[in-house]
């Protein structure tokens, strides 16, 4: 598998100056409606990069209400020049979302209102071929405890495709199954996906067994009441 070469990214300017106000009255619109910590962040730092990298450099546009489409189309013109389509999609719903908001808020026009997120081509995601995986399994055997967890930990995303963010939030305490999220008699684990919601996965093949010398008491293994499994941590619930 060959991977992308990523594109170096500049520091955001973040400061939003006299259009500040708006944007932390959105931060707490977000936070009130449950939406995850990295949401927040996401949709509040693009309103504030837009903001002070463009809003602020134009001298007619003082406050949100002077902002119109025509901005909107100058910025993601601008980040497609920098950077990839998705990254750009992605920015433009969060000022979406922001506007919308903000719209509703204020009785304000919504300057998005009949534009359209710039298209994404899809793209073919490389994945690991079968030699990748045997190397990469040939790398983690052993019977220390990091080989069994980084064995486990390699098992259980080939068996169910789980996210990484998933992973890192598995717990295991073999003495409370409520505090647990795997079952080792099932072959089941519940994580916990966007949105904060749970979600089930199961594995039909043998090989998360590996996650008993993992999580479990195996050989030489210290065993304490909570652990995490996942990105190579075993402390405590985060």
């Amino acid at each position: 598998m060959t991977a992308p070469r990523p594109r170096t990214r500049q520091p955001k300017q973040l400061g939003a100056g006299i259009l500040q106000a708006e944007i932390s009255s959105f931060r707490l619109h977000l936070a009130a409606g449950n939406k995850s910590a990295k949401t927040i962040r996401t949709y509040t730092e693009a309103v504030q990069w837009f903001a002070a990298a463009y809003l602020l450099g134009q001298a007619s546009r003082a406050s949100w209400e002077q902002v119109d489409g025509r901005d909107i189309q100058q910025w993601m013109s601008w980040l497609l020049d920098r950077y990839s389509s998705a990254y750009a999609s992605n920015q433009y719903r969060a000022l979406q979302q922001f506007f919308r908001w903000l719209a509703a808020e204020d009785e304000l026009p919504d300057p998005t209102q009949g534009l359209q997120a710039p298209p994404v081509p899809q793209q073919l995601i490389p994945v690991f071929t079968a030699q990748e995986l045997a190397r990469l399994e040939q790398a983690c055997a052993g019977r220390t405890f990091a080989q069994r967890r980084d064995t486990a930990i390699i098992a259980v995303f080939t068996a169910t495709g789980i996210r990484l963010s998933e992973m890192a939030g598995i717990r295991y305490d073999p003495g409370d199954p409520r505090r647990s999220d795997i079952d080792l008699w099932q072959r089941e684990i519940t994580v916990r996906g966007k949105g904060g919601k749970d979600a089930s996965s199961r594995s039909a093949t043998r090989q998360p067994t590996a996650s008993t010398g993992t999580c479990g008491p195996g050989p030489g293994t210290p065993r304490p009441g909570t652990r995490s499994c996942g990105s190579g941590s075993t402390t405590g619930n985060r």
